[in-house]
């Protein structure tokens, strides 16, 4: 995976919370919920029982917020698709 562009945030937590940040939007763990990325117009993808951001690749997304919707983002298709259309 080509990270460059993309900023990844680590918070030490009892499961972390995982972030990739892309200029579109990002994707993140299950931590971060939806329907606040809805009221602030965030472009957001959210994937599931992941521990770490290779493992956030290959996940398929949990929930995407309204904007990521707009963004062509989709239930079901991979963490590395959401970035690419998040690029």
């Amino acid at each position: 995976m080509d990270w460059s562009g993309l900023a990844r945030e680590w918070i030490d937590l009892k499961l972390p919370l995982l972030i990739v940040k892309a200029p579109k939007g990002f994707l993140a763990c299950g931590y971060i919920d939806v329907e606040t990325c809805n009221r602030t117009g965030e472009a957001c993808a959210i994937v599931t029982g992941v521990r770490n951001h290779d493992e956030m690749l290959a996940a398929p997304l949990h929930a995407v917020s309204e904007a990521a919707k707009a963004l062509g983002l989709r239930t079901g298709m991979s963490g590395r698709d959401a970035l690419a259309l998040l690029r």
